[in-house]
């Protein structure tokens, strides 16, 4: 019975990470066919909010016990974690907008040795020889993964700073999402959660797009910092029943709710490793769909990358904290 669980709990993680490992590619060919940074978040968190404000009614309606109740403190401190998931999504977004989807994932990974640095700081212990040695492989990985070896391979610098502050955002909401309010209901936790996100996506679309449409003072600081009056137009509604409902399913409702109940079984440091799967499946998704070019080169940073994270994750004599970077509450 214990293994048949394990099974079910390693499908669960490997189906939520596959389905995660698609969205970047769907975000940059909505991308393609005009749509806005600010548009597509939006789309996406607004259905997705509502996605799980339908499944949280159908989960109170049917279930056989009180289910527990988030303190107003609880509910502060998740919708504070849940901003950094919202800087997570545009952050991201914004990269793929400079780099292929192929390398932005692989700067997304950087939360691999980004959670280690965050444990080290907050135990204020340094973190022990396997957890050194696999951030050393990461970054390794990461050479030769982004093609760096290749002299004329010239990486969009505005690309990789947002690709790394996408894995600094990422490495933060692993880490509060692991530690925060763990005794609420997961689909409770995560609308919460994901409300915090939706604060910061519509500052965003206010800032990026609706204001600058209306304020000649904004409209201004956009320009100055952007230099991008492709963005300055009316919000797109068609967003919503293009994309936004393949986003939401992708980004927001089906992996954390396949995480959650996968990781119980598996436990983290299984878990861990078969959510990696995310980095293969958007590389191969970016090759199949948007035609990017994966050499051999980057596959075999790719491989360093997954065994790192093998590495990290492997059991030890003594018994020690794990890292948290991969168990998703989006």
């Amino acid at each position: 019975m214990e293994k048949k669980n394990m099974l079910k709990g390693v499908l669960y993680v490997a189906l939520g990470a596959s389905i995660f490992g698609m969205l970047a590619t769907f975000v940059k060919l909505s991308y393609q066919d005009g749509y806005t940074t600010s548009e597509v978040t939006t789309a996406q968190f607004v259905l997705g909010l509502t996605g799980l404000f339908i499944l949280n009614l159908i989960q109170k309606k049917t279930s056989k016990k009180p289910l527990a109740q988030p303190t107003p403190k609880e509910i502060k401190m998740l919708m504070l974690a849940g901003t950094s998931l919202g800087c997570t999504s545009l952050f991201y977004y914004i990269c793929v907008q400079y780099i292929n989807v192929s390398i932005a994932i692989v700067l997304l990974m950087q939360s691999v040795w980004f959670s280690v640095v965050i444990e080290s700081v907050i135990s204020k212990k340094f973190p022990n020889a396997k957890k050194v040695v696999a951030t050393v492989i990461v970054l390794i990985g990461t050479f030769f993964a982004t093609n760096m070896i290749n002299l004329d391979v010239k990486l969009d610098l505005h690309g990789v700073f947002w690709g790394l502050m996408a894995a600094a955002s990422f490495s933060m909401t692993m880490f509060t999402s692991n530690k925060i309010a763990t005794h609420i209901p997961v689909l409770r936790k995560s609308m919460i959660m994901l409300s915090g996100g939706a604060v910061i996506v519509f500052l965003f679309l206010f800032f990026a797009q609706i204001g600058p449409l209306h304020f000649e003072v904004l409209k201004t600081f956009y320009l100055n910092f952007t230099d991008n009056t492709d963005h300055i137009r009316a919000f797109d509604f068609s967003i919503f029943y293009t994309y936004g409902f393949i986003l939401a399913l992708f980004g927001t409702i089906i992996p954390p709710t396949l995480f959650n109940l996968g990781f119980p079984k598996t436990g983290l440091g299984l878990g861990s490793i078969v959510s990696s799967l995310e980095l293969p499946v958007s590389v191969t998704m970016a090759f199949v769909l948007l035609g990017e070019k994966v050499i051999l080169i980057q596959w075999m940073g790719i491989l360093l990358i997954l065994f790192a994270i093998v590495l990290m994750n492997l059991p030890s004599k003594k018994k020690e904290l794990q890292p948290n970077y991969l168990k998703v509450d989006h």
